[in-house]
């Protein structure tokens, strides 16, 4: 047997470890046949005439700038006093992923950068930094200044493949300029990108016995994810988290209700609070949009939309070279964190996500990524050198929807091998046969993620 009969029957051997085949994959009720600019904003085929109404809504709060209080419109005023972006479309364009700056004198566009001091919260979690709490605000309104400003240079790291092949990798050097409100001596920091958001309902609606079955495996291939165990502001008790590039948050109601008021300034019943430190005179002292000033209908509306934003199909399932880039995927171990397949519960809070077969490609756990992708911040139980894994679904749309693509949680991947080959940790066996293939062979696995 030769070299590619191999790595086609250990595919699909892992295939059938992992209960997939290609009859699984299947037009499932919860993708949509789009490749436009539109292709992450589509409904979940099967809304009701309600609650396409309710869809619309909740898709007019995602796009909506948010302006100063006080406002002639009530209902969308209270931004700041300290944000990032006015409105989640800023991080999210069209529902996809951000983009990182190209160099210094750019502003983030759609990235943010995580701060806290070494310890941790009452409840587990990252110590914000007393003056400037977890988050750099580089936005302030009339009359609050901005907490200081992040400007991010390049470093670029050459690479040469085994065959001759060479490409330049890089990654980011973060510094944080014009400071208002003293030194950030000490402080932890981590940039991230905005993530993409169609399908969460989705990965939400996967039972916690699912992530804690996955954790519970043996180690495979030095390969063993676990779960984050994060306290929730809205249950008021220690749950699995699921959302966030560390698994952070276990809700997509708090996550959404947590970035309003970390990103846009937005308070809710979850977080009433503005995020003015003490120091932070001005901030306190601004005017407010109401108490909360993002309602529990509009928290409500904005979450909906996000659970039943529906996932672009897979393409090109019958092309050979993307069949033998799939085989290819399994027999290097790719699929060990990328899970093709999930199963949706009974219990999902809304009717239409339940009893599903999804195909995301994660496993939803934190897994050791290694030194070059550390950030060296924990977050509840994520140490420094864990990340989740990212969903794949849908990646291969990014570039004709927000482009350029940058991969990986603060952007520095600009195409998928640059991605690929910032793995390390328990995915440095993988990244190695992935090096060492033959260039048709390396081709054929980017045309199968291509058709994802």
């Amino acid at each position: 047997m030769d070299k590619t009969s191999k790595q086609w029957s250990l595919g699909w051997l892992l295939a059938g470890l992992l209960g997939w085949s290609p009859a699984t994959m299947a037009q499932d009720g919860v993708t949509v046949a789009d490749v436009s600019r539109q292709a992450f904003s589509q409904p979940l085929p099967g809304l009701d005439a309600a609650d396409r109404e309710r869809f619309a809504r909740g898709r007019g709060l995602f796009r909506q700038v948010w302006v100063v209080s006080p406002s002639l419109d009530g209902e969308v005023d209270g931004l700041g006093p300290l944000y990032n972006r006015p409105a989640c479309g800023s991080c999210h364009p069209l529902n996809g992923r951000g983009q990182a700056p190209d160099g210094p004198r750019q502003r983030l566009r759609s990235m943010l950068v995580r701060l806290s001091l070494p310890g941790e919260n009452d409840h587990g979690g990252p110590l914000p930094h007393p003056d400037y709490g977890d988050q750099l605000n580089d936005a302030g309104i009339p009359g609050v200044p901005p907490e200081g400003r992040a400007a991010i240079a390049w470093e670029e790291l050459p690479f040469r493949f085994p065959d001759g092949e060479s490409l330049m990798l890089r990654r980011p050097r973060l510094a944080l300029e014009e400071l208002a409100y003293g030194p950030l001596d000490g402080v932890l920091t981590s940039l991230r990108i905005g993530p993409p958001v169609f399908g969460l309902g989705l990965l939400e609606a996967v039972q916690e016995e699912t992530l804690l079955e996955m954790a519970a495996r043996p180690v495979v291939d030095g390969i063993q994810g676990r779960v984050n165990r994060v306290w929730s502001t809205e249950t008021g008790d220690w749950r699995v988290g699921r959302f966030g590039l560390k698994a952070n948050v276990a809700s997509l109601r708090e996550q959404t209700a947590s970035a309003m008021a970390g990103d846009l300034g937005i308070t809710s019943r979850l977080y009433p609070d503005k995020t003015c430190t003490p120091v932070q005179d001005a901030c306190r002292q601004a005017a407010e949009g109401g108490q909360p000033e993002l309602d529990d209908t509009q928290l409500d509306d904005l979450v909906f939309y996000q659970a039943h934003l529906a996932v672009p199909a897979r393409r090109q399932r019958d092309d050979p070279q993307v069949q033998r880039g799939e085989a290819q995927f399994l027999a290097l171990g790719c699929a060990a964190c990328h899970r093709p397949q999930l199963r949706t519960g009974d219990r999902a809070t809304y009717p239409l996500l339940r009893n599903r077969t999804i195909h995301p490609y994660t496993d939803l756990l934190l897994h050791d990524m290694g030194e070059g992708l550390a950030d060296g911040r924990p977050d509840h139980r994520a140490n420094g050198r864990e990340w989740r894994t990212p969903p794949l679904w849908g990646i291969s749309l990014v570039e004709s929807i927000s482009l350029p693509g940058h991969f990986l949680h603060d952007g520095r991947a600009r195409n998928f091998t640059e991605a690929i080959l910032w793995h390390a940790g328990e995915a440095l066996a993988a990244r190695e046969r992935f090096v060492a293939l033959p260039a048709e062979s390396r081709q054929a696995l980017l045309a199968f993620l291509k058709s994802l």
